[in-house]
């Protein structure tokens, strides 16, 4: 019998998962506000547009840092700590920023020492979230969140103006540490303690590489990774082209700002319908179509199609990409929960930089030809690319589980398993 699609009221009846979901809005709202008011607090004091433009850029640098460096945390103390410990090291550090006379320099690098915290906070609630809840569950909870995050992405410059405006600059940093305080308490009184996960007998645990090693040795896991980061590369290539698209439609910073929340809109629908209306043995099937889809599609940007044609196109390829919803509950079940943590601090950590160069590549790009041709071949290419892993994910498709082999005269059980042991503890 197949599985039956979980609803989001069953989802929500988790108690844990309710405390885990709150304080995760609040602390990707307090990461996206504390990023737009330094930016701008910067920008003010110095009329330095690359100064604003690297303290805004900081929260991409901090995770090519950050992830390989600081997400091996949520493997090596309990999870529930990690994510309170992020949360108040960032509502002691944000208040600094509204302290006077900080030089411009000093809030730039007190802006990357907040984002710095963000990849061991990510990498602990992603490695918690596969034992807080079961079954389909699991994968519609990675919906909603992924739902809610392009959410906050697109409001999140707006609330962050209407803040300054209301409460001046130092006032809206001071509410920004509110939002990480009240994130710490949620945590603190609704998540239970868990123990951190063991390795298991016969098998050493070594470093920080050990999140690359556990992605190399497994072909599931390769194609997982490979699959995400090839598709949203190319496709979040048209995300930094959006000034140079409106300018060629004649249009200003309003019709920028309607082709960025295009694609988020597209991602959020498209996170409900695969969640909601789609059975869950079908997701799996439709990972690479959609991967492939979700660049391709802008391949016809090529033709310089009227704005709204653009705008649809921009919204299809966000929905297709909320193929990364099921890919990332296929991940985070695969992977053996004591490299949980820093599996995806490197699949994060690669993830940033292949977006942020993609953007810059195509930025360069459009220097020299009109965005939209600029587009067009980076969804084509990207449509190609994708579809050449095919094999690679047809195989990752047969191949063994990373955790079922057979250490010391037992089998090893995989992380995907609900009755898997975490630490010598069943779920």
């Amino acid at each position: 019998m197949s599985e039956r699609a979980a609803t989001y009221a069953e989802v929500f009846a988790v108690r844990e998962y309710r405390h885990l979901f709150v304080a995760y809005l609040l602390s990707l709202a307090g990461d996206q506000l504390t990023a737009v008011t330094v930016a701008y607090l910067v920008y003010r004091s110095t009329g330095s547009a690359a100064l604003a433009a690297a303290a805004y850029a900081s929260s991409y640098l901090a995770w090519l840092v950050g992830g390989p460096l600081l997400s091996g945390l949520a493997d090596r103390y309990p999870r529930r700590r990690v994510l309170i410990v992020c949360d108040l090291a960032r509502a002691a550090l944000v208040p600094l920023a509204a302290l006077p006379a900080v030089p411009a320099p000093a809030l730039v690098a007190l802006l990357f020492a907040v984002n710095l915290l963000r990849p061991p906070f990510v990498a602990a609630r992603a490695a918690l979230l596969p034992d807080v809840l079961d079954g389909d569950r699991y994968a519609v909870a990675n919906g909603v969140d992924n739902i809610c995050a392009q959410v906050v992405q697109v409001v999140g410059f707006a609330v962050g103006g209407s803040l300054v405006a209301l409460l001046s600059l130092r006032g809206a940093l001071l509410v920004d540490a509110g939002t990480f305080l009240v994130s710490a308490l949620l945590i603190a009184r609704g998540v239970r303690a868990r123990p951190t996960p063991r390795a298991p007998l016969g098998r050493v645990r070594a470093g920080r590489a050990d999140g690359l090693r556990v992605l190399v040795a497994d072909p599931r896991l390769r194609a997982y990774v490979l699959v995400l980061w090839t598709a949203s590369a190319f496709t979040y290539a048209a995300e930094g082209l959006m000034a140079p698209l409106a300018r060629q439609y004649d249009g200003n910073a309003a019709t920028m700002g309607v082709l960025l929340a295009a694609a988020p809109t597209g991602m959020a629908l498209g996170g409900v319908a695969l969640t909601r209306f789609c059975p869950p043995a079908a997701r799996p099937r439709l990972i690479l179509p959609l991967a492939a889809f979700s660049a391709g599609v802008l391949t016809a940007a090529w033709l310089v199609p009227p704005l709204w044609v653009l705008l649809l196109l921009l919204g299809l390829a966000g929905a297709a990409s909320a193929f990364a919803v099921p890919l990332n509950a296929l991940f985070g079940r695969a992977v053996p929960a004591v490299y949980r943590g820093r599996a995806f601090g490197v699949a994060v950590t690669g993830l940033s930089g292949l977006q942020g160069a993609a953007m810059v590549l195509a930025g360069l790009a459009a220097d020299r030809w009109p965005a939209t041709t600029v587009v067009g071949f980076s969804g084509l290419s990207g449509a190609v690319a994708v579809l050449a892993l095919g094999p690679l994910w047809r195989r990752a498709a047969r191949s063994t589980p990373f955790g079922d082999r057979v250490v010391q005269g037992r089998t090893t059980p995989n992380a995907e398993s609900p009755t898997a042991e975490v630490g010598g503890h069943r779920r």
